[in-house]
């Protein structure tokens, strides 16, 4: 637990460095690079480099992590067979990047293609993919041994070095006033990111992690047997069971995660696309910076308590409840604050939208779209929660049995997507549809872990530790005295916007970035900072000391 916990804060603290470098360098973006450039880099370039890092690594990385992490010196050759798993994102992600290059090139809209360097910019995203690709050897090793430092300080550099990258080519262009290399910048930037974070990796492992182990392969008179020796020797057959059957789910999971994208590049010009990209880039802050590093934290936790690439193993009764509380904590914990977020958020962003975004991005469809990431954030934190249980523990069956299911998810997320459209939401439609998209998800994984902690508590004999093992939806409801104080909140703060701003915010539209300066936007902002303090000392008291309390119990164990 103290390493999770250990490995949670360090995350957080990456993300926090990421983003705050990714939104510093937006800000310059903003007036350096136009909308169709930064929508070409954001929403198609980024797709294209996502879907060959995403197909490439996901199953290997979601395998490797559930495969035991120390073994007897009988079974070192078991244990080299499933550490080489790691070089199968390389062998795969190479002809993947060219294909899928070469495809997007090909397919590309003519608005694109007219693009300045387009086709360059393309292969060089293809090339960056592949050089990143070659650190997943030393990011696995680095994870299965716990090593969590090694890659803060790999990606805290690549984002550094792709931030500074990008932005000073930018500089260049503009000052020289050519303005055409704009998608050249975002894609050096990128190859940037990856060799820094591969030199980083060989820097502090060393090259040992890039050698595979084995012993020769025997000499076989055919092709299909030459090649059944070759997987026999270098890798473990239950293992790479398990990473092809993650991979073909990662393809249902990676349309769901960047569903977004494929609509806007069907549906919306670039500039559109750029103005999107910046709502969600700003949107996703808070996603990217907590719940991403909590959702990875608990993927190792339960795969190291309760997954393993063996059904042979049975986890203890001990290790589920464990497992249970933790579930049961972070979910409850990320309801209690997501109330918050909803009930002091939605209510003045309207504040923070001048700070935000510059004047030409007001009228478009940025603003209505962060309004929906306010709603979009709370489903999207207990998602990650769950589904990170589901991935640790699922046996491959399950996880066949979800990607059916996801099949059903992007047909609801397409057909709500499209009907919201339709309505009138605009862009917004994306993130209301993916709301409904991810609270089937969540459904979805909350019943397989009722079903999964009742069918592990049915096996064992009955103890003192048998109610605490058994997992219950219904706990992480927030406590009802927050919830009370969130609701006399609530109304206080639109008490306050009638009173002080007349009920409008087009005070705040016309004085733009001064608006906080105004003394009325000034009062309205000390009511809801006090009523978010109220809130908190409330969550603190009723449910915030004792689960601090718990974690540092359990990293003094």
């Amino acid at each position: 637990m103290s390493s999770e916990v250990a490995s949670a804060s360090s995350l957080i603290g990456l993300q926090l460095l990421s983003r705050l470098t990714t939104f510093a360098l937006n800000q310059a973006l903003f007036r350096l690079a136009s909308p169709t450039a930064f929508g070409a880099a954001s929403i198609q370039l980024d797709l294209v480099l996502s879907t060959i890092l995403f197909l490439s690594r996901e199953g290997v990385r979601g395998a490797l992590l559930r495969a035991p992490s120390q073994t007897q010196p009988s079974q070192l050759s078991d244990l080299a067979r499933i550490s080489n798993l790691a070089f199968l994102p390389v062998i795969a992600g190479i002809p993947l990047a060219l294909s899928t290059a070469a495809l997007f090139a090909y397919t590309a809209g003519a608005e694109l293609q007219a693009q300045p360097h387009f086709h360059a910019t393309v292969a060089l995203y293809a090339f960056a993919a592949a050089c990143e690709l070659f650190s997943e050897p030393l990011y696995n090793f680095a994870m299965t041994h716990l090593k969590i430092n090694i890659r803060v300080r790999a990606e805290g550099f690549g984002v550094t070095a792709k931030s500074v990258t990008t932005f000073l080519l930018l500089l260049y262009d503009s000052r020289n006033g050519r303005d055409g290399m704009a998608l050249i910048a975002f894609a050096l930037g990128q190859l940037m990111y990856s060799v820094a974070i591969f030199a980083t990796y060989i820097l502090s492992l060393g090259a040992g992690p890039m050698r595979p182990i084995g012993s020769s392969v025997p000499s076989s008179p055919s092709f299909a047997a030459a090649r059944s020796a070759f997987l026999s020797t270098y890798f473990d057959s239950t293992a790479l069971q398990l990473s092809l059957t993650l991979t073909l789910q990662s393809l249902v999971k990676h349309f769901l995660t960047e569903g977004d994208k494929l609509i806007l590049s069907w549906f919306s010009p670039l500039s559109d696309q750029g103005g999107y990209a910046i709502a969600v880039n700003y949107g996703s802050l808070i996603a990217r910076i907590i719940f991403q590093p909590i959702e990875e934290s608990l993927r190792i936790f339960f795969s190291r308590t309760l997954g393993t690439s063996s059904a042979k193993s049975q986890p203890s009764l001990a290790a589920l409840a464990a497992a249970n509380a933790t579930l049961t904590t972070v979910l409850r914990t990320q309801a209690s604050l997501s109330i918050l977020l909803v009930v002091f958020g939605s209510s003045y962003l309207p504040v923070l939208l001048p700070l935000l975004l510059p004047s030409a991005y007001m009228a478009t469809s940025a603003p209505r779209v962060l309004s929906a990431w306010i709603w979009f954030i709370p489903v999207l934190a207990v998602n990650g929660a769950v589904e990170a249980f589901l991935a640790s523990v699922a046996a491959p069956a399950d996880l066949n049995r979800q990607s059916q299911w996801m099949i059903a998810f992007s047909a609801i997320y397409i057909t709500t997507a499209l009907a919201f459209y339709r309505v009138g939401f605009g862009d917004a439609s994306l993130v209301y549809a993916n709301i409904l998209n991810l609270s089937a998800r969540v459904i979805y994984c909350m019943h397989f872990a009722t079903r999964y902690f009742t069918a592990s508590v049915a096996s064992k004999p009955p103890t003192s530790t048998l109610t605490s093992s058994k997992f219950n939806p219904l706990t992480f409801v927030p406590p009802t005295p927050l919830l009370l104080f969130s609701l006399v909140s609530a109304i206080l703060v639109k008490v306050s916007e009638l009173y002080w701003l007349n009920g409008s915010v087009v005070m705040l539209h016309q004085l733009g970035r001064k608006a906080l300066m105004h003394p009325a936007v000034l009062a309205h902002v000390g009511v809801g900072a006090l009523l978010c303090l109220v809130c908190l000392g409330v969550w603190w008291r009723v449910e915030g000391r004792d689960i601090v309390q718990g974690l540092r119990t359990k990293a003094k164990e």
